[in-house]
């Protein structure tokens, strides 16, 4: 299945923000892992459908969502809206992306789209900014 690993701080340091990635291609999942990892002090969380999110997010908050349009079984707006129905999930921000987003439907939900194949200088900046 999958394993939460969320590293506590070391005294005197601030916490990892914990971003909550959801990606059904293993090999984008894991390069996106890797570079979040490598080129940040956040911690990622990564699962591969929407139903494993809705698993994983017990016990947990995270500072982001980022999550894939198109998953197996539910999409990446249905599974938004089912985690901020969530109490204390209601405000935490989120980054779609996809080949084809539906860009009204992100607008209205105040999603940050982002187009695959993606910019990784651009998705790290957008991260950045959206944690803060």
């Amino acid at each position: 299945m999958f394993e939460k690993h969320v590293q506590l701080p070391a005294e005197g340091q601030e916490r990892a923000k914990v971003i909550l990635m959801v990606e059904d291609d293993a090999d984008i999942g894991f390069f996106l892992e890797q570079s979040i990892v490598q080129e940040t002090f956040h911690q990622p969380l990564l699962v591969t459908s929407g139903f494993q999110a809705l698993q994983a997010i017990h016990g947990i908050i995270p500072d982001l969502l980022l999550l894939d349009y198109q998953l197996p079984g539910m999409n990446g707006l249905e599974l938004y809206d089912s985690l901020h129905a969530m109490k204390g999930l209601e405000e935490v921000p989120a980054i779609m992306m996809s080949a084809r987003l539906p860009r009204q439907e992100l607008a209205l939900r105040n999603i940050v789209g982002m187009s695959k194949p993606l910019d990784l200088d651009e998705l790290l900046e957008t991260i950045e900014q959206l944690v803060v």
